[in-house]
C-alpha cells in the first residue's frame, strides 16, 4: 500500500463552503485539439465544489482509502518542521498544485527513498527539480491541458484591466468618489495595438484566438513554429526570439514554462527594449521575469502596468515588492484554480493515479519525467541542465 501526501491551499478564511453562487459548472468533454478531458473510472466529488483546499482533498480520500492506502493533507510546506518535511521521507507519491507548490527540491528529493511519483494537480511542474527527479527516477506527471483556458480567460482579463484602468476606477467607485478624470487618465482602447506572446502552446494559442476578435495586431514566438494555417487564420506576425519581438508590442504576455532558457528572461535589458508605456502580463511563473526590474520599469514609466498571479517565493510574503509596486494587477495564484478548472484536475489526478496503481501507461501527454529523462509533454516544454 502507499503513502500519498497532498499538498493543498489553506481553506477560505470563513469556513469550507456549505454552499456555492452557482449550482454547477459546464461538463468539458474535450479540449481544442482533441485531447479529451481527464476519464477517472470514477470521481467522489461533486464538480464545482472547492476541491483544492484542505478540506476539499482533492475529492481523493474515499478512493485512496478504500484501496488500503494512506492520504495525508496538509497546507504546512515550509519552514523547519513542515508537516511536508517530517511526512516525506516514508511518502510514496507528493500531489501539489502550482497555485500553493510543494518545493519539491534536488534535496527534498534525496530525503525521500520511497517516492516514485509527483504529481501536478494543475499544469506547470517546475516546483519539482526535474534534474532530480531524472536522477533519482521519479515520475512526474500533471493534469495537462485541464486548466489552460481558465489562464487563458484571465490573461484577457487581466490585458483589459490594465489597458482600461479598470481596477483604480473600481477603487473610486468603492471610496464614494466620481471623477471621471482621474479613471480616464491612464484609459486606452485595446483595439488596434500590437499584442504578442511569449510562447504559443495550449494557454498562449488559446489567449490569442481570445484576441483576434479585438481587432489588434497579433505576434507569437516559440521554439515550435505554429502552423502556416493558424498563422493565416489568426494573422499572426512570428517572430524568432522575444527579443526580436517585444520592441513590437503594446502589450506582452508571457505563456511560456520555467526552464532555464526562460527563468530571468524579462530583466531590465529586454524591459529596456520594450515601447515606453507597454503593458506585461505574467501568469506563467515569477521567476521568468526579474522582480527588481519590474518594480523598477514601472516606477520610471517604462512599463505602463504589469499583471500576474504568479510570485516566487508563492505564497508571496507581506513585504513583497510586487504588492505596493504601481499600477499593477497582481492576484494571487489563481488564474487555473477556478471552480471549474478544479473538477477537470481533480479527475485528472485521479486518473493518474489509477493509472499508477494499476500498472498501466500514464498518459503520455500527462507526463513530464518518466524512466529517467523528459518524456510527453514534458520533452516538448522543458529543458532541464543535465
Amino acid at each position: 500500500m502507499a503513502k500519498i501526501l497532498c499538498v493543498l491551499y489553506d481553506d477560505p478564511t470563513t469556513g469550507y463552503p456549505r454552499s456555492y453562487a452557482r449550482d454547477g459548472v459546464p461538463v468539458i468533454t474535450s479540449y481544442p485539439g482533441g485531447q479529451t478531458a481527464p476519464t477517472p473510472k470514477a470521481i467522489d466529488f461533486t464538480p464545482g465544489a472547492l476541491l483544492g483546499s484542505v478540506s476539499g482533498e482533492l475529492g481523493l480520500r474515499s478512493f485512496l482509502e478504500s484501496q488500503g492506502h494512506t492520504l495525508v493533507v496538509t497546507s504546512d510546506k515550509e519552514g523547519d518542521g513542515s508537516v511536508l518535511d517530517r511526512e516525506l521521507p516514508d511518502t510514496d507519491v507528493v500531489i501539489s498544485q502550482p497555485f500553493w507548490p510543494a518545493y519539491l527540491t534536488a534535496e527534498r528529493i534525496a530525503k525521500a527513498p520511497n517516492l516514485k511519483l509527483a504529481i501536478t494537480a494543475g499544469i506547470g511542474s517546475d516546483h519539482v527539480d526535474l534534474d532530480a527527479a531524472v536522477q533519482h527516477g521519479v515520475t512526474v506527471a500533471e493534469v495537462t491541458f485541464s486548466n489552460s483556458i481558465s489562464v487563458a480567460e484571465h490573461v484577457v482579463m487581466m490585458i483589459l484591466g490594465l489597458v482600461r484602468n479598470y481596477i483604480p476606477s473600481y477603487q473610486v467607485v468603492i471610496d464614494g468618489g466620481w471623477n471621471i478624470a482621474d479613471c480616464v487618465a491612464r484609459s486606452y482602447d485595446l483595439e488596434g495595438m500590437h499584442v504578442g506572446t511569449v510562447a504559443a502552446g495550449r494557454i498562449g494559442t488559446a489567449v490569442l484566438r481570445r484576441l483576434a476578435p479585438f481587432d489588434v495586431n497579433l505576434h507569437y514566438t516559440d521554439r515550435h513554429r505554429l502552423p502556416e494555417s493558424v498563422e493565416r487564420e489568426l494573422n499572426l506576425t512570428f517572430h524568432p526570439s522575444a527579443a526580436d519581438m517585444v520592441p513590437h508590442c503594446d502589450v506582452v504576455t508571457i505563456n511560456a514554462p520555467l526552464h532555464p532558457e526562460t527563468e530571468g528572461l524579462f530583466g531590465a535589458k529586454l524591459l529596456a527594449t520594450m515601447k515606453r508605456g507597454a503593458y506585461l502580463i505574467n501568469t506563467a511563473r515569477a521567476k521568468i521575469a526579474d522582480r527588481d526590474a519590474i518594480v523598477q520599469a514601472l516606477e520610471s514609466g517604462q512599463l505602463a502596468g504589469y499583471a500576474g498571479d504568479v510570485w516566487y517565493p508563492q505564497p508571496a510574503p507581506a513585504d513583497h515588492p510586487w504588492r505596493t509596486m504601481p499600477h499593477h494587477g497582481m492576484t494571487p495564484h489563481i488564474s487555473g484554480s477556478s471552480l471549474s478548472a478544479q473538477a477537470r484536475y481533480a479527475a485528472g489526478t485521479r486518473e493518474i493515479l489509477e493509472s499508477w496503481f494499476a500498472g498501466t501507461p500514464i498518459r503520455d501527454e500527462y507526463l513530464i519525467v518518466d524512466g529517467g529523462r523528459l518524456a510527453g509533454t514534458g520533452a516538448h516544454s522543458y529543458s532541464t541542465r543535465m
